[in-house]
């Protein structure tokens, strides 16, 4: 009793890889392994690649906008058609300024998500779920593995991106100090460059940090959708249907194509048998094929009930056991009896259309 207890403990411990029906299953639901990081970490470095690129452009359109708005729409009379037109205006000219870091951040989310997941579309996750509002779970999962992983990342994120940002601060204090005898631009200039310098560093080092998430991402989905011994036995019967009734169904199968060969018996030209274990039952027709071929076969029980409706129905039997066990290996119901008992078999329905006459 004991060991049946523990065999069915460790039936049900998930130990097993998921098989692939479980892996589809669990992509329809939104599950896989993904690592937030690399979506970060692109996003950041395609922005500030695209500040790197357009940031001149960006900032003189910034400044002629800021001198538009200080030079003539301040000296335009307060109305609803100004105010609109400065609205209209002015919004026109600031998506043209960020619409490069927008359609930028788009194109690197969908780049990011598509290189670790491929494509997927499911709304599977924005379904209502009230096991997620159980104050329970909610404290399992704050307390959980995970939870203390994400800390740790967060944590190592936070130093990285702090320790390269006060280096690259550091390494042009000299020059951040001597800022104040500068003009306006070269100080925005200073800080631009600066900035992006930051961007670049900040994406590398997410980069480097993504690429291990990712790992333990990886090993954390692969651990939680593990499969037990049950849940693999139950699921080829979901697939396969009950083995029980599955070879029910065989069986009535098997039924089935035996009453459909007994019917064709009456139909054939001549019986072969072995005398009692074999019994082959051929058929010659010139406008369903050229060669003689096979309606019916069986050994023991089977090839009784053959030789009693041959028997029944007139139809002429023939003992040749060398023949009967060769055409039974060798072909299938319904199928043309091969070239190499042509002969053989040809010379058995000669005999049978001879006693035919003479009757």
């Amino acid at each position: 009793m004991q060991m049946k207890l523990d065999l069915q403990f460790f039936a049900g411990e998930k130990t097993e890889k998921a098989t692939p029906k479980k892996r589809q299953d669990s992509r329809k639901k939104g599950q896989v392994a993904k690592s937030q990081d690399i979506n970060t970490a692109f996003l950041l470095f395609f922005c500030f690649l695209i500040l790197f690129i357009f940031g001149d452009n960006m900032g003189k359109s910034l400044t002629a906008l800021y001198k538009t708005a200080f030079t003539e729409y301040i000296q335009w009379d307060l109305t609803e058609n100004s105010v609109h037109q400065i609205f209209v205006e002015g919004t026109m000219e600031m998506a043209k300024i960020i619409a490069p870091i927008m359609g930028i951040a788009i194109i690197a989310g969908l780049a990011a998500n598509f290189t670790q997941i491929g494509f997927l579309f499911t709304t599977e996750p924005l379904k209502l779920d009230l096991k997620k509002m159980d104050p329970i779970q909610g404290a399992k999962r704050i307390f959980s593995m995970r939870a203390l992983v994400e800390l740790l990342k967060s944590l190592l994120k936070i130093v990285f991106i702090g320790a390269i940002t006060f280096w690259i601060i550091w390494l042009y204090k000299d020059e951040m100090m001597m800022l104040s005898f500068k003009t306006v631009e070269s100080a925005l200039a200073f800080f631009g460059n600066n900035a992006i310098k930051m961007g670049f560093a900040a994406a590398l080092a997410l980069v480097f940090i993504a690429v291990i998430d990712y790992a333990y991402q990886k090993y954390d989905f692969e651990k939680s959708i593990k499969m037990s011994k049950n849940d693999i036995k139950d699921e080829y019967k979901n697939i396969e249907g009950d083995p029980l009734i599955k070879s029910k169904i065989k069986e009535k199968q098997r039924q089935m194509a035996a009453r459909r060969m007994m019917s064709e018996v009456p139909a054939a030209d001549v019986v072969i048998t072995n005398p009692t274990h074999y019994a082959i039952a051929i058929k010659y027709d010139e406008i369903k094929a050229s060669a003689p071929f096979v309606v019916a076969k069986g050994v023991d029980y089977t090839a009784l009930r053959i030789r009693e409706i041959a028997k029944n129905n007139n139809v002429m039997t023939v003992e040749n056991r060398q023949l009967a066990r060769a055409l039974y290996g060798a072909i299938e119901i319904g199928n043309s009896i091969p070239e190499e008992y042509y002969q053989a078999v040809a010379e058995v329905l000669a005999y049978v259309y001879r006693l035919e006459k003479k009757v």
